[in-house]
C-alpha cells in the first residue's frame, strides 16, 4: 500500500518501534532516507550520559541512534540539541531548544523512570518567576514525531514555502486537505495533500514542503498569497 502520513500515523503515536518506523518511511518517502551513519554513535550517548551523570531513557537514545546526525530532519529552524550540548536545567534534561531561544523542551528528571517519558516544554519569559515546564506530548517518541514533521516544512527553498494566513482561511485549510492526526498541545496542525505537508502554525501561519519543485509551484497556485520564495 505504501507510506501514507495519514494512515500511519495514529499507531505510531502510542508504540515507540512504530515512531521509528513511521520516521524511516516518512524519511524515504519525501527523499531523504535514512542510512546507517546517519545515527549518533554509542560513544557519543555513552560520554553524554558520564558528564551528565545519568542513564538516558531507551527513546532518547534511540532516537538519537536513528538520525541524530540529521539535521536536515530534525533540525532546520528549531535544534535538537547534540548528546554534548544536552544539558539539565530547572529539573529536566534540555534537548531541544527554539530558534531565538523563546522555548526549551525537556523531559522531567521525575520521569526518568519510563523507557518512553513525557516531554514537557518552557517558555522564555519576562518574569521568570512565572515559567514553568508545561505538558508538550505524553511520549519521547511523539515528541520526536512532531519535530519531524513540523521541521520538514522548513526544508529548502526549493521544496518548501510559507505565508501568513488571512481569516478563515485556516478552516478553510481543514476543509480541503486531510488533517494529520496529531495531537498538538502548540495548537499547530497539519495536512496532507498530494505530494504535499502542511502546517498551519497554530493558525496564523502556513507552512508547506513538496516532494518536488513542480509540486510546489502547483499547490501554490492551487492556494494563492504572498508566498515567501516565489
Amino acid at each position: 500500500m505504501g507510506f501514507d502520513i495519514v494512515r500511519d500515523l495514529p499507531p505510531a503515536l502510542h508504540d515507540r518501534a512504530a515512531a521509528w518506523t513511521f520516521i524511516r518511511e516518512f524519511a524515504a518517502g519525501w527523499g531523504l532516507p535514512l542510512g546507517g551513519e546517519d545515527g549518533t554513535p554509542e560513544a557519543e550517548l555513552a560520554e553524554a550520559e558520564g558528564r551528565l551523570a545519568l542513564r538516558l531513557p531507551a527513546a532518547v537514545r534511540e532516537a538519537y541512534a536513528l538520525f541524530g546526525r540529521r539535521p536536515d530532519l530534525h533540525s532546520n529552524l528549531d535544534t535538537l540539541l547534540s548528546p554534548g550540548e544536552l544539558a539539565v536545567e530547572h529539573g529536566a534534561l534540555v534537548f531541544r531548544e527554539e530558534n531565538q531561544g523563546a522555548a526549551l523542551w525537556g523531559v522531567l528528571l521525575d520521569d526518568f523512570g519510563g523507557d518512553d517519558p513525557p516531554v514537557h516544554v518552557r517558555q522564555d519569559l519576562a518574569d521568570k518567576y512565572a515559567e514553568l515546564w508545561e505538558p508538550w506530548t505524553d511520549r519521547f517518541s511523539a515528541a520526536v514525531l512532531e519535530i519531524i514533521l513540523s521541521e520538514a516544512t522548513q526544508g529548502p527553498e526549493e521544496l518548501c514555502d510559507a505565508r501568513g494566513l488571512g481569516p478563515g482561511e485556516d478552516d478553510e485549510l481543514a476543509r480541503r486537505f486531510a488533517l494529520v492526526p496529531f495531537p498538538s498541545e502548540s495548537g499547530q496542525n497539519f495536512y496532507a495533500a498530494p505530494g504535499v505537508l502542511l502546517s498551519d502554525g497554530g493558525g496564523d501561519w502556513l507552512s508547506v514542503r513538496a516532494r518536488d519543485p513542480d509540486t510546489l509551484d502547483r499547490f501554490r497556485a492551487l492556494f494563492p498569497g504572498d508566498w515567501v520564495n516565489a
